[in-house]
């Protein structure tokens, strides 16, 4: 919440894109944490030992120094801070304010709660998905992933199993990839086209790809279904990283972290009723005797219909009524409260309007080299599918 928050106010001419950025960082670390942790315990393990507790202190120590250096280096910029050589422009959106609304009267305001059910429907869909991808692709193509189309799941075999567990593995890796891909590229899409339409474009074509899902699966055609899945979870890291920046078009930068972090209880929410909504049909048309293969087709026609809710909630949304702005010499007192300087360096580090200079290249190595490493593996792991 505070990266988002911060970058927010250091980039008002991109806030989808640096929200993105901070965002994509977060899915990011899991994507290097999971092969870095094999890794580790590969290394460490021993005839006697498997090498968790020294896997543990090691990544502990790595999480310290970055995180510690990234607490250490980031600042909040000035009030009124902009970047070089950029200036507001004159006529400004219906749909992005430039007043701001109290962290106390937010949640008061309609908009607040259509928001948060945008978030929840959106991340409940997706997360129902990632939660049962691996049992998902392994259950409706069965042996075809591994060259014996004729042979269902529950007739493999234990090497058989095996064998399409280590695909579906890759099948989560890719998903995750796209996941993480689809923060920085939905999130900078919404800087040209509006957050409102960017949500909309991820409930539209979200039903289209739910309501196809089950049609691919049936048809045999792997690579239309994984390119459904794909897409469906670049509009779920999309829908997380697109937020804070709808957030504060809507209610202001000055409280856009709290309001943000108040709004991520429907992220909690959703993380319980994606996965159990998603777990219980499938459990209710196995028990119903389906086919393991067919089990899932009612599930995603019913995530489809939870995405045509969230359409309803975000066509909605509409600008916060005046009422609910703070006056200027109110924020004025709080921003003079806040500042810790007089003035503020221009430039955007290679990103606004600024030039890239030699911190923010050693910055962008440091940040950058372990995530391209876990793309790296995730890719090589991905491969498999289409082997």
């Amino acid at each position: 919440i505070s990266p988002a928050s911060t970058l927010v106010k250091w980039f008002p001419d991109r806030r989808g894109m640096a929200t993105g950025m901070a965002i994509m960082g977060f899915g990011g670390g899991a994507m290097i944490g999971s092969p870095l942790a094999n890794l580790l315990m590969n290394y460490y393990k021993t005839s006697t030992s498997v090498g968790v507790w020294q896997t543990f202190l090691t990544m502990g120590a790595i999480y310290f120094v970055f995180m510690m250096g990234g607490a250490f280096l980031y600042r909040v910029p000035p009030a009124n801070w902009r970047p070089e050589g950029w200036t507001p422009p004159a006529a400004t959106k219906a749909m992005i304010t430039s007043g701001n609304v109290h962290l106390n009267d937010a949640h008061k305001t309609p908009q607040f709660w259509l928001i948060w059910l945008v978030l929840c429907l959106n991340v409940s869909a997706g997360i129902g998905v990632l939660a049962v991808a691996s049992p998902m692709l392994q259950e409706i193509f069965g042996g075809s992933l591994i060259g014996v189309p004729d042979i269902g799941f529950s007739k493999l075999d234990p090497d058989q199993k095996a064998a399409i567990a280590t695909i579906a593995a890759g099948f989560v890796g890719l998903l995750s990839l796209f996941n993480i891909a689809g923060r920085i590229f939905w999130a900078s899409l919404s800087d040209k086209i509006g957050r409102k339409t960017t949500y909309f474009i991820f409930f539209a074509l979200g039903i289209v790809l739910y309501a196809l899902a089950p049609s691919f699966a049936h048809m045999g055609s792997r690579a239309l279904f994984v390119a459904a899945m794909c897409v469906i979870l670049s509009m779920y890291g999309g829908g997380f990283a697109t937020v804070p920046a709808y957030l504060a078009d809507m209610f202001g930068t000055q409280f856009v972290g709290a309001i943000h972090g108040r709004l991520l209880t429907a992220w909690s929410a959703a993380g319980v009723v994606g996965p159990l909504l998603v777990a219980y049909i499938r459990d209710a048309q196995l028990r119903a005797g389906v086919e393991r293969a067919l089990a899932y087709d009612r599930t995603l026609y019913i995530l489809a219909s939870l995405l045509v809710i969230g359409l309803i909630c975000n066509a909605l949304v509409r600008p916060v009524a005046s009422k609910w702005f703070m006056s200027e010499e109110d924020v004025a007192a709080l921003q003079a409260r806040a500042a810790t300087t007089a003035s503020g360096s221009g430039g955007s580090y290679g990103i606004g309007k600024g030039t890239l200079d030699g911190k923010a290249i050693v910055a962008w190595l440091v940040v950058g080299i372990p995530i391209l490493w876990g793309v790296w593996k995730t890719l090589d792991s991905a491969v498999a599918i289409f082997r």
